[in-house]
C-alpha cells in the first residue's frame, strides 16, 4: 500500500504520514520543504532553494549542503525508494503533491470554485465554498519559519487568503447578510487600512443597514487616508461605489467587476511580470466572443497588445474549460511543416507514430473542452488557417483564440482587431485644483497610466507634475498609444525627461505630425518609428549585435553570441558588455534561473533587427554563421554522447531545438549547405534527442526532406562544409544519415517504410568506392532481424556492428549496438549467453558515467532476469530503471519500462496489477504512437503476458484493471509510488 502525506502550509507547518505527525526538527529541513511545497507540482531551481535556504550569505559549497538537506528530509518524511515524493530533477528538486495532500492546493480550488460561482451570480453556492476555504487557515502562513527567507512566499499567501476574505464578504452581501458582516469589516478596515475594496464593502453594508450617512462618512475617511499616506485618490471601484450611494442604488456586482486583480494561472499560460493595464472593453469583448464563438483572432499592428490580451482573456476565461487553456506560440517557428508539431508540443503530447502530427492533435482534442490560444500566426497564416479549420471540425468542445496580424480567413472565425492603448484628451492635461482627491483625468488615458506604472520600475525618481504633464500627454498621442512605444519610452525616462524625448521625437516621427487615414500601415510606421528612435540611442556596437541577434530563433546564450556575432567590427570579448547594454535597454530579455544565462529578444525587435541586417546584405553570412554553430554544436553532442555529460546535453539540445530547427530549415533551403544540415540531422539522432524529447517524428522529417531527391530524381549532393573540409566525407555521411532514417522508422514500427529506407541504405553502401562501411548498415540490419522479424541472427550481426564502430572510436554508436545486441541475447539466446552479453553491457554503462546509457542497463538487466531467471528479480532493477527514466525527463525510456514491467508482474501471478500495468503501458504507446506489432519480440512477449493476465482474470475484473491503467493520467508516477516491486 502506498504512503499518503499531507502537507499544511497554511499556518505553522505541519506533515502528516497516513495520518500521524511527521516531527522535523532542523529549521534548514523544515525552510527546504516550505520553499518546495510553495511550488509544489514544480521544480524548483537549485538556486531559488540555495537562496531561500541562506539568502545573499550562502556557504561555499552550498550545493553539496542543499544536497544533504535533501537527504535529511527524505530521511525524516521516510520516503520509499526513488526519493517520492521529493524527487531530483536535472535542475532542481520538485516535491509531488496530490490535489487533495495540500492545504494550499484545496484552498485555491475552493476559491476558484467560489470565485466562478460568484461570477455566475450564485452566491449561495459561492459562501458556503469560500468558507470552507478560509477555515483552512491556521494561523499566518509559515508562520514558525524565518519571514525574510521566503520573501515572495508569504506575502502572496497572504494575499490570497485576503482576495478569499474579499469574496466570501461579497457572497454574504449578496445574500442579504450586511449586519452579519459589519462586525467583521470594522475590524477589517482597521487592520488593513489601504486595502481599499474593504472599504468599499463597509460602505455597502453601511448602506443596506439603512445608515447612508456613516456609508459616505467612511468614503471621506478613506479618502483623506489614501492622500495622506500615499498621495492617491481612490480606485475606480471606490469611486463607483460613492457615487451608488448619492443615488441611493449601490449594486454589488459593479464594485466586483472594477476590481483590477490579476486571475489565477490555468494551465501552461506564463506569469504576468508586470501589470495590466486598462483593456477593459477589449477583455469584455474578447469574453463575450469566446462565448458566442469557436473561433476568434485578435489583429492589429505589431506592438499593440494582442498577446497581452489574449493572455489575460485566456486566464480568466480558464475555469470555464474543464481540460485547461493551452499556449502555442508560433513566434520561432520558421518551417510551416512542423506547425502540427508545434501544436501537438503545446498540448503535450508525445506522439512518436508515423501517422501526420495534426492527426494526433484531432485525436487529443476530438472529446476535450478546452481553449487553443495561437499566438503569433502571421507569417503561418494559411498553414494555420487549415489546422484551425481542421480541428474545429473534429472537436465541438475546443475554442481557438489565435493572434495575427491578419484574419485566418476560416469559416466561423470572429475577428477583434484591437486598437492603441487610449489617449488623453486635447483639454483634459490640466489638474484639478477645486477638489481634494478627485480624479486626475489626465490618468483616464490608459497610455498615460501604462506610461506611469513601467516609469515606477525603470524610472523610480519620475513623477507626474504640474510642469510635465503637457509633455507627457503629447508623447503618449505622439506615439499614437502603442504598449511597446510606450514602454520603450518608459524606459528612457531614466536618463531624460518627457521633454526631451519630445524633442527627439520631432526628429523621428514625422509621420505622425502629417494627417493620415488611420489604416493599419500606419500603425506599423509608428512601431517602426519607435524602435527606430530606440535602435539611435544605441552604440554602434550594440546595433551591429541587434542586427545579427535577430538570426537566433527562441533565444541564444552567451556562447552562441559571441560564436555567430562576433567580427566585422564587433570584437568577441565586446559581446557579453554589448549584450549587457542591450539588456539595460530592454532591447534584449536575460533569463538567468538555469546553470546558463538565456537571452531572448522581443518579437517585433528581432523582425526590426533581421530587417536592418537584410539592408546592410548581411543576412547570408549570419545565416551561415549560425548554422555552423549549431552544425557544431549538434557534432559536439554526438561526440560526447554516451559520455558524463550525455544527460547535461540531451536538456540542452531539447532547450536548443528552434535555433536547430531554423539551421536545418536554411540547410534545406541552400544546395551548398545540404551536408551541414545533414551532419546536425544525423547528430540529433546519434543523440537520441529526438527519442528523449518527444519529436521523433520531427526527426525522420529532417532526415527525409534533405535525402528527398531533386526535380531531376537525383539527390542533392552533400558537399563539404562552409569550413572548407569534408563532413566527415560525403558518402559516407549520407550512408549514415539512411541508416538514422531506417532506424526511427523501425523504432516508430513502422516496417514498410523500414523496409524502403533499409534497401536505400545498402544501395547507397554499394555505390562507395571503398566498399561499404560495415558498421551502420551491419548495425541497421541487425535491428532489422531482431526487430522486424524475431531473427536469432540479428546477434551476430549487432555484435559485429559493436566491434566495427569500436574500431573506428565511434564509442557511442558502439554503446546502442552494444544496447542491442545484450536485448537479442535476452529475447532469443540461452542464459549463459544473455547473462554474458548483459555483463558487457552493463560494464560498458557504467564505466561510461552515462545516466541515460545506466538507466538502459538496468533494464536489460530486468529483461535478462524475465527471461532467463526469476521474475522477481527482474521487478528491482525495472523499477529503478523507470524511477532513473523519470528522473531525467526521459520520455521515451519508460513507454518500454513500464511494458516490461507489466510482463514481470504478470509472471509472478499478481494478475490484477499486471492488467493495471498492461493499461497504462498501452496509455504510454498512445501518447507516443509506437506500434508494439512492428517490433515483433516485444510483441509476441505482450501477447504472452496478456494471454496469462487473461486466463487468471474474468473478462470483467481484467477490463476494470487495464482500464484503471489506461485512463491513468501519470501511471508512470502511480506505478512508482506502489512500494510492491521490491528494492
Amino acid at each position: 500500500m502506498s504512503t499518503r502525506y499531507e502537507f499544511k502550509v497554511l499556518g505553522p507547518l505541519e506533515v502528516l504520514r497516513d495520518g500521524r505527525p511527521v516531527r522535523i526538527d532542523a529549521a534548514k529541513v523544515r525552510l527546504l520543504l516550505a520553499a518546495l511545497l510553495a511550488q509544489a507540482n514544480q521544480v524548483v531551481t537549485v538556486e531559488t532553494l540555495v537562496n531561500r535556504l541562506w539568502g545573499e550569505h550562502s556557504p561555499g559549497r552550498a550545493r553539496n549542503t542543499l544536497q544533504n538537506y535533501v537527504l535529511r528530509l527524505r530521511r525524516a518524511l521516510g520516503c520509499p525508494p526513488g526519493g517520492a515524493p521529493v524527487l531530483t530533477r536535472p535542475h532542481g528538486y520538485v516535491i509531488e503533491a496530490a490535489p487533495d495532500a495540500l492545504d494550499l492546493h484545496r484552498f485555491t480550488t475552493l476559491v476558484r470554485q467560489g470565485r466562478t460561482a460568484l461570477e455566475e451570480g450564485a452566491a449561495v453556492r459561492a459562501a458556503p465554498l469560500l468558507r470552507e476555504a478560509l477555515e483552512l487557515w491556521r494561523g499566518d502562513p509559515l508562520s514558525d519559519l524565518p519571514a525574510h527567507l521566503l520573501q515572495g512566499v508569504v506575502p502572496a499567501l497572504s494575499e490570497q487568503r485576503l482576495d478569499a476574505w474579499e469574496l466570501r464578504i461579497d457572497a454574504d452581501l449578496a445574500l442579504g447578510r450586511a449586519a452579519d458582516v459589519l462586525p467583521e469589516l470594522r475590524g477589517l478596515v482597521e487592520e488593513y487600512p489601504l486595502r481599499e475594496h474593504f472599504w468599499a464593502q463597509r460602505m455597502l453594508a453601511l448602506f443596506h443597514c439603512g445608515r447612508q450617512g456613516e456609508a459616505l462618512e467612511s468614503y471621506r475617511t478613506v479618502t483623506a487616508l489614501l492622500a495622506d499616506e500615499l498621495g492617491v485618490a481612490p480606485g475606480t471601484g471606490l469611486r463607483q461605489v460613492h457615487r451608488r450611494l448619492l443615488t441611493a442604488a449601490p449594486l454589488l456586482e459593479e464594485t466586483r467587476g472594477a476590481k483590477a486583480a490579476p486571475p489565477p494561472r490555468e494551465g501552461d499560460l506564463p506569469v504576468e511580470m508586470t501589470t495590466f493595464v486598462g483593456r477593459e472593453t477589449q477583455l469584455a469583448e474578447v469574453r463575450s466572443l469566446l462565448g458566442a464563438a469557436r473561433i476568434v483572432t485578435l489583429t492589429g499592428a505589431g506592438g499593440v497588445g494582442k498577446t497581452r490580451l489574449a493572455l489575460r482573456v485566456a486566464a480568466e476565461v480558464a475555469p470555464s474549460f474543464a481540460d485547461g487553456v493551452r499556449l502555442a506560440d508560433l513566434a520561432p517557428l520558421s518551417d510551416a511543416d512542423l506547425l502540427d508539431r508545434a501544436v501537438s508540443e503545446a498540448l503535450g503530447l508525445r506522439d512518436q507514430s508515423a501517422r501526420p502530427a495534426a492527426d494526433a492533435v484531432v485525436s487529443h482534442v476530438r472529446d476535450r473542452c478546452l481553449l487553443l490560444v495561437l499566438d503569433n500566426c502571421e507569417h503561418l497564416v494559411e498553414h494555420v488557417a487549415a489546422l484551425v479549420l481542421k480541428l474545429a471540425r473534429a472537436a465541438p468542445g475546443l475554442r481557438v483564440l489565435a493572434t495575427s496580424r491578419q484574419r485566418l480567413g476560416v469559416p466561423g472565425e470572429h475577428v477583434l482587431t484591437v486598437p492603441s492603448l487610449t489617449l488623453p484628451d486635447a483639454d483634459g492635461t490640466a489638474r484639478p485644483e477645486n477638489e481634494a482627491g478627485a480624479e486626475d483625468p489626465l490618468l483616464r488615458s490608459e497610455a498615460v497610466r501604462l506610461l506611469v506604472d513601467r516609469a515606477a520600475g525603470s524610472a523610480p525618481a519620475f513623477r507626474l507634475t504640474a510642469r510635465n504633464r503637457e509633455a507627457v500627454a503629447q508623447l503618449c498621442r505622439r506615439l499614437d498609444g502603442m504598449p511597446l512605444a510606450v514602454e520603450l519610452a518608459a524606459v528612457r525616462l531614466n536618463s531624460m525627461t518627457a521633454e526631451e524625448m519630445l524633442e527627439r521625437l520631432d526628429d523621428r516621427f514625422r509621420l505622425l505630425s502629417v494627417p493620415q487615414p488611420r489604416t493599419s500601415a500606419r500603425y506599423s510606421h509608428t512601431l517602426r518609428g519607435v524602435v527606430d528612435w530606440s535602435y539611435d540611442l544605441c552604440t554602434e556596437g550594440e546595433r551591429r549585435l541587434w542586427n545579427r541577434l535577430s538570426v537566433f530563433s527562441g533565444g541564444f546564450d552567451l556562447e552562441a553570441a559571441e560564436t555567430v556575432c562576433a567580427g566585422e567590427g564587433v570584437a568577441r570579448e565586446d559581446v557579453l558588455d554589448l549584450l549587457a547594454g542591450l539588456v539595460d535597454k530592454s532591447i534584449v530579455v536575460v533569463n538567468s534561473s538555469g546553470d546558463r544565462a538565456r537571452y531572448t529578444l522581443l518579437e517585433t525587435i528581432r523582425q526590426y533587427g533581421r530587417q536592418r541586417l537584410q539592408e546592410e546584405g548581411g543576412t547570408t553570412r549570419l545565416r551561415v554563421r549560425h548554422s555552423d554553430f549549431y552544425r557544431m554544436t549538434a557534432v559536439r553532442a554526438g561526440r560526447e554522447w554516451c559520455g558524463p555529460r550525455e544527460v547535461d546535453w540531451l536538456i540542452r539540445l531539447r532547450t536548443e531545438l528552434p535555433n536547430l530547427r531554423a539551421a536545418l530549415t536554411y540547410c534545406a533551403t541552400r544546395q551548398d549547405r545540404i551536408g551541414a544540415g545533414v551532419e546536425i540531422a544525423v547528430n540529433l539522432a546519434r543523440t537520441r534527442c529526438w527519442f528523449f524529447s518527444s519529436t521523433l517524428g520531427e526527426g525522420r522529417h529532417w532526415l527525409e526532406r534533405l535525402l528527398a531527391p531533386g526535380p531531376d530524381g537525383a539527390r542533392a549532393p552533400v558537399v563539404p562544409d562552409a569550413s572548407g573540409t569534408a563532413a566527415e566525407g560525403a558518402p559516407p555521411l549520407v550512408v549514415g544519415a539512411l541508416v538514422m532514417k531506417a532506424w526511427i522508422a523501425l523504432c516508430q514500427g513502422d516496417n514498410p517504410a523500414a523496409e524502403v529506407f533499409l534497401a536505400e541504405c545498402r544501395a547507397a553502401a554499394r555505390e562507395l568506392p571503398d566498399g561499404p562501411p560495415a558498421a551502420p548498415v551491419t548495425y541497421i540490419e541487425g535491428a532489422h532481424a531482431m526487430l522486424v522479424r524475431g531473427d536469432p541472427a540479428g546477434i551476430a550481426l549487432l555484435a559485429e556492428a559493436r566491434d566495427g564502430f569500436r574500431a573506428v572510436g565511434q564509442e557511442g554508436d558502439a554503446h546502442m549496438a552494444t544496447m542491442l545486441w545484450a536485448m537479442a541475447e535476452a529475447f532469443f539466446g540461452d542464459r549463459p549467453s544473455a547473462c554474458a552479453a548483459r555483463d558487457v553491457y552493463v560494464a560498458e554503462a557504467e564505466a561510461s558515467a552515462a545516466e541515460w546509457a545506466r538507466t538502459w542497463a538496468r533494464w536489460c538487466t530486468g529483461l535478462v532476469e524475465l527471461r532467463h531467471g526469476e521474475a522477481e528479480g527482474a521487478l528491482a532493477p525495472l523499477h529503478e530503471a523507470l524511477a532513473r527514466q523519470r528522473a531525467i525527463g526521459d520520455s521515451w525510456g519508460p513507454v518500454w519500462g513500464l511494458e516490461t514491467l507489466a510482463w514481470a508482474v504478470a509472471a509472478t501471478g499478481d494478475c490484477t496489477r499486471a492488467a493495471w500495468l498492461l493499461g497504462a503501458a498501452h496509455r504510454l504507446r498512445q501518447d507516443t504512437g509506437v506500434a508494439l506489432i512492428g517490433l515483433r519480440p516485444f510483441h509476441e512477449a505482450h501477447v504472452t503476458a496478456e494471454g496469462r493476465v487473461r486466463a487468471s482474470l474474468d473478462a470483467d475484473a481484467y477490463r476494470t484493471a487495464w482500464s484503471r491503467g489506461a485512463s491513468a493520467e501519470d501511471g508512470l508516477r502511480l506505478a512508482l509510488d506502489e512500494g510492491a516491486f521490491g528494492g
